[in-house]
């Protein structure tokens, strides 16, 4: 079950009991899905440089994010999403690797108005291949992706072909949405960008979904 105490920041939930026992039932299962495809777990950092995002996704993404200066004045922010983070290990540390796979299960932080499926902190569950060499790995991942959704629901859309809102992406993407979960349909998101590509489960609206 969600508890909610007094002065509870909004859009933020405490999790316990049987609701917390299956998600990470079903974490577990996207862990095993990851590692059976060559996967290796990632952790990445909470706080930020808020530059690195309007670097990697463009200025509008400011108006979403939780910025605040440190005790030396450095604009820092909660990360609200992963992959940007990725970008700069593989410019630091990959370039000379291929194939590199890593999944990821984060908690990710958007100042949005707070609704079921939508939620200023929340959990994403990511995959990144970084310098792909191989030219199926699309295919590949949206076959992974859609088996992660299928653990939860058969009654899904997938478009292969969408125009993601982020500037790094280099391509069209693609996406897997539940139609029966609404306004908050799209569960997965994911592309190409120059370093590699990769997609996040949003994993609040994954566990809404019924079989």
């Amino acid at each position: 079950m969600e508890y909610k105490i007094s002065e509870q920041a909004r859009g933020v939930r405490i999790i316990a009991g049987d609701q917390a026992k299956e998600r990470r039932a079903v974490l577990n299962q996207l862990i095993e899905i990851a590692e059976a495809n060559g996967f290796g777990e990632i952790t990445l950092p909470s706080i930020e440089p808020a530059q690195l995002y309007v670097d990697k996704a463009g200025p509008e993404i400011l108006g979403q994010m939780y910025v605040f200066p440190d005790k030396k004045d450095r604009t820092l922010c909660l990360r609200p999403e992963a992959t940007a983070t990725v970008q700069r290990l593989a410019d630091q540390y990959f370039k000379n690797q291929k194939d590199v796979r890593l999944w990821y299960f984060e908690r990710c932080w958007r100042y949005e108005r707070p609704q079921e499926g939508r939620y200023r902190e929340f959990f994403q569950f990511g995959m990144e291949v970084i310098n792909p060499s191989s030219s199926t790995i699309r295919d590949e991942l949206v076959e992974i992706a859609q088996a992660m959704v299928a653990l939860k629901t058969r009654s899904f859309d997938t478009n292969i072909s969408a125009k993601r809102g982020l500037d790094y992406y280099t391509e069209d993407g693609f996406e897997i949405a539940v139609p029966a979960l609404g306004a908050q349909k799209q569960v997965v998101g994911g592309g190409a960008y120059k370093q590699g590509i990769g997609f996040a489960v949003g994993f609040d609206r994954l566990m809404l979904c019924k079989s």
